[in-house]
C-alpha cells in the first residue's frame, strides 16, 4: 500500500523531497507559507563545494562528499521528470590566496586532498591566465579543484515541484503549519490554519521556520535563523568560468554573465532585509577577487535565512516523540550540497528501506526531546 506523506516545506529539501516519494509511488501533500523557493532558497549561490564548506568538519566533509558523488544523476532525473532546464556545472572552484596564512592553509589542503584522492592543483599566479585570467594578480596563487561547481537552486526547487505534482503530489500554499501531532498507529496530523490532515510520515522540512512549529511532546526545533545576503553583477558571458573563492566572499558566474556575489552571515533573528552595509562587503569582497567587478552594475539583491543546528550538522531522521515524524532540518550552509543525500534518506526512511549509517551522527534526538 502506497504510504500518505505531509512535507512541510518547499524549499530545496521540501520540494526535491516531495518529488522523489511522489515518483516512488506515495501519496504527498505539501504545506507551505509561500510559493516554492521563496524562503532561504532565494538567496543560495548554488554552490557545490564540500572540500571548501567543510575545511573544519571531517562529518560535512564525508556527508558532502557522499551528495556529491549523487549529484549527476540526481540532476538528470529532475530534468527528464519536469521538462525544465536546471543549470548545472561541475567545472571546479578556483580558491585565491590573498596572503602568506592563506597560501600555506590552501597548499596545505591541496596534500590532504590528494593523499584522500581528490584532484587538486595549486596554481601560481603565472598560470592564472590559463584558468581565470580576471581573478586578481594581487594573489599569491589558488587552489583548483575541478569536481566542484554550481548548480541554479531556483531552478531545482522550481523543477522539483513541478515534477512532484506530475506524479500526483498536492501543494497548498499560502498556509502555515503549526502543529504536529501523534495518531494511534504510528501515524502523524498536522493542523494548519485551522484545518488539520493526517498521514502515514510528516517531514519536518521548514528550515529556519521549524522552530516555529509546535511538534506534540516535544521541545522546540533548536534551529536559529542566520541571514545572508547576496547582490547580483552583470559581467560579459564567459568573462569568468569556475566559481572563484576568497577569505570574505566567493563569485559564481552564470553563463548568461550574471555574477552571483555572497555571502554575509548575520545573526538577526527572522529579519529578510537586505542593509547598506552588506551590499557594500559584498561588492568589496567581489573586487578583491576580479578587480574588473568595480564597474560591473548591480542588478539583484536577495536575502534568506539559513536554519542552523547547535553543531551545523543537518537534523535528519525519525522523532522519537512522534513515531510519523520524519526531521529534514537545520541544513544551514549546506542544504543545497546536501540535498540529494538528504532526498535518499528521507526516501529510506518512508519506505523502511535499510538505516543508513549516516543518520547515527544526524539523529535529531543528539539535541534533546524531539
Amino acid at each position: 500500500m502506497s504510504p500518505s506523506v505531509i512535507v512541510i516545506g518547499a524549499g530545496i529539501v521540501g520540494c526535491t523531497v516531495a518529488h522523489q516519494l511522489a515518483r516512488s509511488g506515495a501519496k504527498v501533500q505539501v504545506i507551505e507559507t509561500r510559493q516554492p523557493g521563496q524562503g532561504a532558497t532565494r538567496a543560495s549561490a548554488g554552490i557545490l563545494a564540500p572540500y571548501i564548506e567543510g575545511h573544519e568538519s571531517a562529518a560535512l566533509r564525508s556527508l558532502g562528499r557522499r551528495s556529491l558523488d549523487l549529484f549527476d544523476p540526481f540532476i538528470a532525473q529532475l530534468r527528464a521528470d519536469s521538462g525544465h532546464d536546471v543549470i548545472y556545472r561541475r567545472n571546479g572552484t578556483f580558491e585565491l590566496a590573498l596572503d602568506q596564512a592563506d597560501a600555506e592553509r590552501l597548499r596545505a589542503l591541496s596534500m590532504a586532498l590528494s593523499a584522500d584522492g581528490v584532484e587538486s592543483r595549486w596554481v601560481p599566479p603565472a598560470d592564472f591566465a590559463k584558468h581565470e585570467p580576471l581573478a586578481s594578480p594581487a594573489a599569491l596563487g589558488a587552489l583548483l579543484i575541478p569536481t566542484h561547481g554550481f548548480v541554479g537552486v531556483i531552478s531545482i526547487t522550481l523543477a522539483a515541484a513541478a515534477a512532484a505534482q506530475k506524479f500526483g503530489a498536492h501543494f497548498r500554499t499560502e498556509i502555515g503549519a503549526i502543529r504536529v501531532f501523534a495518531l494511534p498507529t504510528g501515524r502523524a496530523g498536522v493542523e494548519a490554519g485551522g484545518t488539520s490532515w493526517e498521514a502515514d510520515h510528516v517531514v519536518l522540512a521548514a528550515g529556519s521556520w521549524s522552530s516555529q512549529i509546535q511538534v506534540e511532546g516535544a521541545e522546540a526545533v533548536p534551529v536559529k535563523p542566520i541571514r545572508g545576503q547576496l547582490i547580483q553583477l552583470q559581467a560579459d558571458p564567459g568573462a569568468m568560468q569556475r566559481v572563484i573563492w576568497g577569505p570574505t566572499g566567493y563569485l559564481v558566474p552564470w553563463p548568461d554573465g550574471a555574477v552571483l556575489v555572497g555571502s554575509t552571515v548575520e545573526d538577526v533573528g527572522f529579519d529578510e532585509n537586505h542593509t547598506e552595509e552588506g551590499v557594500r562587503r559584498l561588492r568589496a569582497a567581489a573586487v578583491a577577487l576580479v578587480p574588473s567587478l568595480a564597474a560591473a552594475p548591480m542588478t539583484n539583491v536577495r536575502t534568506g535565512l539559513r536554519p542552523r543546528g547547535p553543531d551545523d550538522l543537518p537534523m535528519l531522521g525519525r522523532s522519537a516523540v512522534v513515531p510519523g515524524l520524519i526531521y529534514a532540518t537545520a541544513h544551514y550552509r549546506n542544504g543545497v550540497m546536501l540535498t540529494p543525500l538528504t532526498v535518499r534518506l528521507v526516501a529510506d526512511l518512508v519506505f523502511d528501506q535499510g538505516r543508513d549509517p549516516a543518520l547515527r551522527e544526524l539523529d535529531p534526538a543528539r539535541h534533546g526531546r524531539l
